[in-house]
């Protein structure tokens, strides 16, 4: 976990010397929720004032982070994902900047960990179960699993489901809240 905090410890750094806010999601939180696995690299979602990308890639270059693809804003605007690494460690970070919305909602509802040091938002536990059970990935769904078992005395399920709801609803799927239901049934909730 050493490598990680340092990381995490450089964009913090960097992210609050350019006023950006951010929160780390994906396997990474999963861990610090409870998830027992492996993982060698981080994604961290950014709220960026438009047209800050350029500044906000050019302060991480000089904190020794680097794009893992030519191109990364054209990438950017096309997927909303800048590919990086992180030259002292090697670790590859996914930045995803933040549209309005859904990760407005997940913003609001930060829980902070304390990694090694470092103060670090993170995305909660039940933003985490959706956004896996979203992802629909094996290793996603374990994830999630992972986090219902670890927070199974106060993860607010009421609120998975109807996010769940609401996003079966705006993209037309159906299969959201029986694969939570499924997870649930699994853990013994």
């Amino acid at each position: 976990m050493a490598l990680v905090a340092e990381l995490l410890r450089e964009l913090a750094a960097i992210f609050a010397g350019a006023d950006v806010r951010w929160y780390l999601f994906g396997a990474q939180a999963a861990i610090l929720h409870g998830a027992a696995r492996l993982s060698a690299d981080v994604d961290v979602t950014v709220d960026l004032p438009e047209g800050s990308l350029s500044s906000l890639l050019a302060a991480l270059s000089a904190r020794g982070f680097s794009a893992r693809i030519a191109n990364p804003e054209t990438f950017a605007e096309r997927t909303r994902v800048v590919p990086l690494v992180h030259g002292a460690s090697g670790m590859p970070v996914d930045l995803v900047l933040a549209g309005p919305g859904l990760e407005e909602r997940f913003f609001g509802r930060i829980e902070t960990f304390e990694v090694e040091g470092v103060r670090v938002p993170v995305a909660s536990a039940e933003d985490m179960v959706v956004m896996k059970i979203l992802a629909g990935r094996e290793k996603d769904r374990g994830d999630a699993a992972a986090i219902l078992a670890a927070r199974v005395k106060d993860l607010d399920l009421a609120y998975v489901r109807r996010t769940l709801r609401v996003l079966e609803t705006a993209l037309d799927r159906r299969d959201l809240l029986a694969a939570l239901e499924t997870l649930v049934g699994d853990v013994g909730r």
